[in-house]
Parts: C-alpha cells; sequence; structure tokens
C-alpha cells in the first residue's frame, strides 16, 4: 500500500509532515477553480473573480466539511471526538464530509457573491460540474488512507484492507481473514461523478441556447444527489437512521435530489412556484466587471487612432523628405533663367541687320 505521508520533518521541533491527502484534495480544489474560471469567462463574467471567492470559501469550506464529518461520527454512536476533543481539528489524520463543505461552502459564496453584486445563478451554473470534478480528483486520497471502502466482496476489482483500517463489524479475522477484498466506494463514486461532469458538459455546449439560468446547476443537485443515495448503499461506515437502511447522508443526498427536480420543473414552467415567476431569462454580467472590458474596447479606438494616425505620419514624412531634396533642385532652374537673356539680346542684333539691309 501506498504510504500515506510524503514527507515528514522538524523545525524547531515543531513537525512538519505533508500528506497524500492534503495534496490531492489542493488539487481538486485548484482544479474546480480553474474549470470555474472558464466556465465563468464562456458566460461572460470575469473568471478571475473566482480566485477571490475561493480565498474565503475554500478554508471555511473544510471547516465545514470537518464538522459534518464530526458530526456525523457522533451521530453513529462513537465517542472518538467526544472522549478527545482536541482531536476535531486534526484534520490531516482524515475525514471529511463533501456535504459539510457543500454547506458551508455555499453559505460563504453567497455573500461574496451579494457583496460583489454578482448573479448568483450565473455562478452556480459554472461551478456546479468543477465541484465534482475536484471531488473526483481527491478521491485516490481515500485509496491511500484504506477509508470509504464498502462491505466485502468477491468482484475481481475488490480491494484489500489492513486490519488497522477496517471497521469494527470486519475486524474478525476468522470471518474477515486478510484474503478478504472490500468494495472501493471511494472507486465507485469518483466514476460517478465523472460520469456527470461529462454528461453536465455536454448538455452545457448541446443546447447552451435552451439552457436557462439555474438550469445546470439544477440538474447537478438532482444527479449529484442520486448518484450519492446510490452509492450510500456501499458505505457501511455511515450511521444508520434508527434500525433502518437509511442513513443521515442517504436522507440528505435524496432531498438534494428532490430540491434539483423541483428546481429543473419550476425553472421550465413544468411546476408553479410563486418565487420562480420572476426568475431570470438571462445572465445579468456585474457592470462593474465589465468596466475592465469596456475600458479595453475604448482604448482600442484610441490604439487604432494613435496608430492611423503614425500611419499617416509615416506616410506624410517620406513625403517631406523627398520635398526636402527638390527645394535645391528648383534654386538652379531659377538661376537658369537669366542666362536666357544672351539668347534674347541676339534679336535686336538681327534687326540690325535687317535695317541695314533696307537701308541698303
Amino acid at each position: 500500500m501506498i504510504n500515506p505521508v510524503i514527507f515528514s520533518f522538524n523545525i524547531f521541533g515543531l513537525p512538519i509532515t505533508l500528506r497524500w491527502y492534503g495534496v490531492l484534495v489542493m488539487f481538486g480544489a485548484i482544479a474546480a477553480a480553474w474549470w470555474t474560471e472558464r466556465e465563468l469567462r464562456r458566460r461572460g463574467e470575469n473568471g478571475e473573480i473566482v480566485w477571490d471567492a475561493m480565498v474565503w470559501v475554500l478554508p471555511i469550506g473544510i471547516i465545514g466539511a470537518r464538522l459534518w464529518y464530526v458530526v456525523n461520527n457522533i451521530l453513529g454512536g462513537s465517542t472518538y471526538y467526544l472522549d478527545d476533543p482536541i482531536k476535531i481539528i486534526n484534520i490531516p489524520e482524515g475525514g471529511l464530509h463533501i456535504f459539510g463543505g457543500f454547506l458551508f461552502g455555499a453559505i460563504t459564496l453567497y455573500f461574496f457573491l451579494r457583496k460583489n453584486n454578482l448573479d448568483p445563478w450565473l455562478f452556480l451554473d459554472s461551478i456546479a460540474p468543477a465541484i465534482l470534478l475536484g471531488q473526483a480528483l481527491a478521491r485516490p486520497a481515500n485509496f491511500i488512507n484504506q477509508e470509504l471502502y464498502g462491505p466485502p466482496t468477491k468482484l475481481p476489482w475488490g480491494i484489500p484492507i489492513e486490519m488497522t483500517h477496517r471497521l469494527p463489524q470486519y475486524a474478525d479475522l476468522n470471518l474477515f481473514p486478510d484474503s478478504t477484498r472490500f468494495h472501493p466506494t471511494f472507486a465507485y463514486e469518483m466514476i460517478l461523478n465523472i460520469l456527470i461532469v461529462l454528461f453536465l458538459w455536454w448538455l452545457s455546449r448541446r443546447y447552451e441556447e435552451e439552457l436557462k439560468p439555474g438550469g445546470l446547476f439544477s440538474a447537478w443537485l438532482l444527479l449529484a444527489g442520486l448518484s450519492r443515495s446510490f452509492i450510500e448503499f456501499f458505505r457501511p461506515d455511515q450511521p444508520r437512521i434508527g434500525e433502518t437502511f437509511v442513513s443521515y447522508t442517504m436522507l440528505v443526498s435524496f432531498i438534494m435530489a428532490l430540491v434539483g427536480l423541483a428546481l429543473l420543473l419550476a425553472r421550465y414552467g413544468k411546476l408553479k412556484l410563486a418565487w420562480a415567476e420572476n426568475w431570470e431569462e438571462e445572465y445579468h454580467v456585474k457592470p462593474a466587471e465589465a468596466k475592465p472590458a469596456t475600458s479595453r474596447a475604448r482604448s482600442a479606438p484610441a490604439q487604432l487612432a494613435v496608430s492611423s494616425a503614425d500611419e499617416d505620419a509615416a506616410e506624410e514624412e517620406p513625403a517631406d523628405t523627398e520635398a526636402a531634396p527638390l527645394k535645391p533642385k528648383r534654386k538652379p532652374a531659377v538661376k537658369k533663367a537669366p542666362a536666357a537673356k544672351p539668347a534674347a539680346k541676339k534679336a535686336p542684333a538681327k534687326k540690325a541687320d535687317t535695317t541695314t539691309k533696307r537701308k541698303k
């Protein structure tokens, strides 16, 4: 198995450890932001604004993901964090729940968009596929940490799990020997996420003119909720509600899918909701963000004027340089005019000859 720790060293007695978990989570977050930036630009918004939002959304989203994981763990009957609360802040050991990241990140993003007067539907449609992409790219960290696996299986793609990482119900070596293989649940979710990303990407291109603001986000809610509800059947580590097979995460996922379905129906007029009657038909690009584009647009004619003036000047300069040498050429021509006078003096001489002839 892969060592979860890439390297570790001490600085003044303080241990510094770089783990695959943190590296892959950050890689997924950066990839998601990159995708979002491109989608924002495609819709006419300033894509760079996503990096400003990341400064707030990412750390608060990680805090929310950790808190959701801790609460979920306690709901399952574990006293691990209650016995030693300081471990709650020990994020490097693993333990983030994506739904907590969704919740806290969405709240943070809402206030960020409101403060900067940005269209929330434009951002949600741009971010929706990117979230699943980032989540999929970070999933291999679960394999390295040997977590988020499913029940035992005899399928050829089952993975081994070391005893130190097994759930209590699979710790009995008599029932589950070392040769036991388990469902790679994290891989199932990673594949489903990638498929949904590809579908949403195709949908946004194929029906670009037909899609209305909020349509892509609603589709994401529906598909992501359904896929996670399915994944929960392969998550024996998730706490159940009472004696049922339904986990808390499955319930939230199903509600998420229902909300997405309702939004889709309301968006396209199949479901009448009072608040959806004035749903915008086009994205609202922030005027303030349009200023750089306007200044560029204004500077373009100025540059054209300057360049055309330069071209005119360049065209005039050769004319001047050509005219300058012509002046000295004209001066000799003026000087030659007196030289023609001797020819004019010969005329009187001829007259004199005529006169003499007449006198004769």
